[in-house]
């Protein structure tokens, strides 16, 4: 397991230890096992939450010393809101309410699985052992010194108590998987600089073949003989040496058309020549959350046995204005053949993910594509960090992202394409150039890349908002959240795995 965090499930016949948590709905009602665990300290909690002005909403909570009577040090109610609304995703929600309340130190946590109408669902057990580990994860691998009052990550033993552990088991062996991708998409946007370069990420990634998926890595050389010349411009001006690395699962039956996912990856985005201001430039470590995605996603699908096959490309790059740097006014020509102006050193994602996008859509001629990119600062503008920015050449595809993507939390909006924008990026020098004006920003960067994807059904997720610094939520507060593992796990087991 990637962190510190050890998950398990009991019977509910075993005794609680340490810390207690349980739930109840709105009407602070609960189970008959919690109510039994409880006893005759029910009546007193009920004092308690209304002196606090709990009323068990989703995802409150109360906590207090374990009253007498009650076999705990301390007690953590957490609401679940009205029990019939509970939808699939907010039993993670719940798992990270209750997580969010734990302290760092050795002491066991027993959580009741039980709603007031009965025991958890294996697959709601699940969910909620996910949501623990999910907010129980912490990023402080380069902290020597802990200052009075900051949170250390959880290092607690937690015993989830269910109605059936064989099943909860079973569940969450898939679940835990997914979740282990997402922390791994955390720790490598969570990386600094200097310590997750081209040439290390690569390594990383290929920890892969682990789990029986095939690695690729172009260096340089390679890149250049299949005429990349997109994406070696960007990374032309760093020492640190460019890689693309190919990653292939093959689950499905031996002939099918695989899957893809196309992250971008660069390492970090001074901007180049067209260098960015000084302010919050340390963020653009984050400049490959797409490329973190990818492979946190290969990872769970690996690491869970999917039915499917599926092309995992990361393009990886650093963006620095030296002497060799790229400038504006340079024309590059991508491995597609098609020419582009460079205006603007900065717009350098789409240069990487042009190459990457028409490189496995000519090898692997797959089902569809979806690239992941901390693309523009215009997405933020139109969407927030709430949502991701969702373009698309196929209804079909969008949709069904659009349905994962409210399933799961990790939501998407779709925007428009249309070639009334291509004149934006249309140049009287070369094919294309590789910004437009400031207006229609995000959907100018989507219509550039569209035109490598070939016919190929394509989604492109603009991320910028979503991947790095995003608002807290109740299973995530890192500043690299991971997003996109979830939303495109559930992608391909609700609509692409075959069966067995």
């Amino acid at each position: 397991m990637p962190d510190a965090v050890k998950v398990g499930f009991v019977p509910f016949s075993s005794a609680p230890r340490g810390i207690l948590v349980v739930f109840c709905d709105d009407t602070l009602k609960f189970g008959s096992t919690t109510s039994k665990a409880l006893g005759a300290a029910a009546g007193m909690i009920k004092r308690a939450a209304a002196a606090n002005q709990f009323k068990g909403k989703s995802a409150s909570t109360l906590d207090f010393l374990a009253p007498e009577g009650v076999k705990a040090s301390r007690l953590i109610v957490v609401g679940t809101g009205k029990a019939s609304d509970l939808k699939d995703n907010d039993f993670l929600k719940l798992g990270g309410a209750a997580a969010g309340k734990l302290r760092p130190g050795n002491e066991a946590v027993t959580i009741l699985a039980e709603l007031p109408a009965g025991a958890m669902k294996p697959k709601q057990a699940a969910a909620l052992a996910a949501g623990v580990r999910l907010r129980a994860y912490k990023f402080d691998r380069y902290k020597t010194k802990k200052k009075d009052g900051e949170d250390a990550a959880i290092d607690a033993e937690i015993s989830l108590a269910v109605g059936d552990v064989p099943a909860a088991k079973k569940a969450f062996a898939s679940d835990g998987h997914i979740v282990d991708g997402v922390i791994i998409a955390r720790d490598l946007v969570n990386e600094p600089p200097n310590v997750l370069f081209p040439v290390e990420f690569a390594r990383r990634a290929s920890q892969l073949r682990k789990l029986g998926v095939d690695i690729d890595v172009l260096d340089v050389k390679a890149m250049k003989k299949l005429g990349m010349g997109a994406l070696l411009g960007v990374g032309q001006g760093s020492t640190q040496p460019s890689r693309t690395v190919i990653m292939r699962w093959n689950g499905g039956r031996k002939g099918d058309q695989p899957v893809a996912f196309v992250g971008k990856g660069v390492c970090f985005d001074t901007g180049g020549i067209s260098i960015k201001p000084a302010a919050s430039m340390e963020d653009m470590k984050g400049d490959m959350g797409g490329a973190a995605c990818v492979v946190g996603l290969m990872h769970a699908l690996a690491a869970r046995k999917a039915r499917v096959n599926a092309v995992g490309a990361i393009g990886l790059v650093e963006n620095m204005p030296d002497g060799n740097a790229q400038r504006p006014g340079d024309i590059v020509t991508s491995m597609s053949g098609q020419t582009i102006e460079i205006i603007n050193t900065d717009a350098e994602g789409r240069l990487v993910l042009a190459d990457v996008l028409w490189y496995v859509a000519r090898k692997f001629k797959p089902k569809f594509m979806v690239d992941l990119a901390t693309l523009t600062g215009a997405i933020m503008v139109a969407l927030g960090t709430e949502y991701a920015g969702l373009f698309s050449n196929n209804d079909q595809l969008a949709e069904r992202l659009t349905t994962v993507g409210q399933a799961t939390g990790e939501r998407v909006w779709r925007m428009p394409l249309g070639p009334e924008y291509d004149k934006q990026i249309d140049s009287q020098f070369a094919d294309m150039k590789n910004t437009g004006n400031r207006n229609g920003g995000s959907i100018t960067a989507a219509q550039f890349l569209q035109r490598f994807v070939d016919d190929t059904p394509w989604a492109h997720l603009d991320i910028a908002g979503t991947a790095m610094g995003a608002p807290k939520t109740e299973i995530n507060q890192s500043w690299g959240s991971g997003y996109g593992v979830r939303l495109l796990e559930r992608l391909v087991a609700e609509y692409y795995e075959g069966k067995r």
